[in-house]
């Protein structure tokens, strides 16, 4: 078994003669075998290594294969292939396929179709924006139930002089009250200087002989009762709170006078809130 690996060992200059390289360039390969010095085929010499392009010039361009004694070979193989540029005429212009005719004859012809294919698409885009954005802020606007509900006509006929009347609009309790004469002489003559928020009575009324309150109490929000209290206006019994004539606070907690909402008298005997 020894002697037989021995003997073998004979042939591994030339399983060695065969190889196989791949040439780039950087460094072409020119491959051989040289056995002693009176060897049958000579080895060239390794181009001078200057530029790819220099390189490129001197490297061989076809098949080589050298052979030295009756087993041993070499072969080279190159990296360059031959490639094939794809065809893009499917996809070119019928008036530009022609390369003997000057690109700028077509120019004014796709360039007007460019525009108009940018101007089109731009009105599009901006037309489904704006329904978009339309169709977005309607679906947040009230509902005609809802719209129904934020305007009340009051017949102010059907409210006596001296009283006062409780509506409900906007989910709100609405005062409404029919003053007399010396109701409003009363609340006239009301020092400013006295009261916690200042107003009035004419910056709180449109028509004299009618006041339009939002019956919530500024405090905590409850609905005082009206025509009580120590001023003959209204009063809030849960903690306290009077108010005068004209809405106005003059005792207890609350820190504002009662909301006056908007309202007009488009005609003689109707109120419309809102």
């Amino acid at each position: 078994m020894l002697s037989y690996i021995g003997r073998s060992s004979h042939l591994a200059p030339g399983l060695k003669g065969s190889v196989q390289v791949v040439s780039n360039g950087v460094k072409g390969v020119i491959p051989g075998v040289k056995v002693g010095e009176e060897a049958s085929v000579k080895v060239p010499p390794q181009p001078l290594s200057l530029t790819t392009y220099s390189l490129a010039k001197k490297c061989p361009t076809g098949p080589l294969a050298a052979r030295v004694g009756l087993t041993a070979s070499s072969q080279v193989r190159y990296a360059h292939t031959d490639l094939q540029v794809p065809d893009f005429g499917f996809y070119r212009r019928d008036d530009v396929k022609d390369s003997r005719r000057k690109s700028e004859e077509s120019a004014g012809s796709r360039r007007a179709f460019t525009y108009m294919l940018v101007g089109g698409g731009t009105v599009g885009s901006m037309y489904g924006a704006k329904t978009v954005v339309t169709q977005f802020i309607s679906s947040m606007s009230a509902s005609a139930d809802v719209l129904a509900m934020a305007k009340i006509e009051i017949n102010l006929d059907e409210i006596p002089e001296g009283k006062s009347v409780t509506f409900k609009w906007r989910g709100k309790p609405l005062f409404v009250r029919h003053r007399t004469d010396s109701e409003i002489e009363t609340e006239n003559a009301v020092d400013l200087a006295s009261l916690r928020d200042p107003e009035t009575d004419n910056d709180r009324v449109v028509n004299p002989k009618y006041l339009v309150l939002i019956g919530v109490c500024t405090h905590l929000g409850c609905v005082p009762l009206a025509d009580a209290g120590d001023f003959g206006g209204y009063y809030c019994p849960c903690h306290g709170s009077h108010y005068d004539g004209s809405g106005r606070i003059r005792k207890g907690p609350a820190p504002l006078n009662l909301e006056v909402p908007e309202y007009s008298f488009p005609q003689d005997g109707l109120l419309v809130v809102g």
